[in-house]
């Protein structure tokens, strides 16, 4: 791994596990094939939606988002903000990263286009379905790749889009307090004179009464850390019984006037996970495999640190 990237301590072991109510194999294997047949659907439709006007393509893009959790077995509540962004004005919606859910959770509420790793497409299937959907695919691997990176999603901001991005660079199990939001994109919103839009992502599970702030132990099911494969992924998913996730749309930041991109990326991420804390040297993780997000730089005349979804 590239000293520079992003790393989260998170690891499979230590974190990705469910110690609550499970479902039993034949109930939790129809979901998964439920899960997995409604995904192919979803990309085998992507060039018939492609033809739709905005209204219907959007409203198309929300409801299969938000069925494809619901499919795995996962419910879906949110709570919208209002009011919304400005008509014909660029929003770039942050969030926190735990999982790959946390990828059609965001599209069920805020479809956009993602920001992903440039490895994500020559992925079978979601490769294709995400470079269909307008993803905008980033070389985190070289540093010099990073200010065109920053000046590509600016323009997809000026143009009006909506531009979606997980800013921690890593998913991060919900036990540990998450990591930093990375500030280079949020340069882009500055440059480009867009909204900042935080959303805030927890899961929980029936035996709480009520929504986890990210770092419960309700998160351990749906986390995909480390090395974590995607079917043991999958199948922790389907085999956890009352899961919940909760997606909290919060009231939009204004990138006028912030002292700078890391002011706006510090203020982005008190939203969403609360200040920051001091951070301990710990054993390195991974960056995203669900299709995770960060860019970020040190000055304005240094290179930037990172750009990975």
């Amino acid at each position: 791994m590239t000293g520079w990237l992003p790393v989260a301590p998170c690891t499979p072991d230590g974190c990705a596990r469910h110690t609550g109510a499970v479902r039993a194999p034949l109930p939790a294997a129809l979901l998964l094939l439920s899960g997995c047949a409604l995904v192919l659907l979803g990309v085998a439709c992507v060039p018939l939606v492609r033809l739709l006007g905005d209204g219907p393509r959007s409203w198309l893009t929300r409801r299969w988002a938000r069925a494809v959790p619901q499919a795995f077995g996962v419910r879906v509540r949110v709570r919208p903000h209002a009011p919304d962004r400005a008509p014909g004005g660029g929003e770039l919606v942050v969030a926190n990263h735990i999982s790959w859910l946390d990828i059609p959770l965001v599209a069920s509420v805020l479809p956009g286009r993602m920001v992903a790793k440039r490895e994500i497409r020559s992925w079978p299937l979601l490769g294709s379905l995400a470079a269909l959907g307008g993803t905008l695919f980033i070389d985190r691997d070289r540093l010099r790749a990073l200010p065109a990176a920053v000046r590509t999603i600016a323009t997809a901001l000026r143009s009006g889009c909506r531009v979606v991005v997980f800013p921690e660079g890593s998913t991060w199990c919900g036990r540990a307090a998450g990591g930093a939001f990375r500030p280079a994109v949020f340069q882009a919103a500055i440059d480009a004179g867009a909204t900042v839009r935080p959303v805030r992502i927890t899961y929980r599970t029936a035996a709480h009464s009520a929504p986890e702030h990210p770092t419960g132990p309700a998160a351990g099911a749906v986390a995909f850390v480390g090395d974590d494969p995607l079917a043991a992924s999958l199948w922790r998913v389907v085999r956890a019984a009352g899961l919940t996730a909760h997606i909290d749309v919060l009231a939009p930041i204004s990138a006028d006037g912030e002292d700078g991109r890391r002011a706006l990326a510090r203020r982005a991420r008190t939203a969403v996970l609360g200040p920051e804390e001091p951070r301990r040297s710990s054993p390195a993780g991974r960056t995203g495999k669900a299709g995770q997000t960060a860019v970020a730089s040190d000055r304005a005349n240094r290179p930037a640190e990172s750009v990975h979804h």
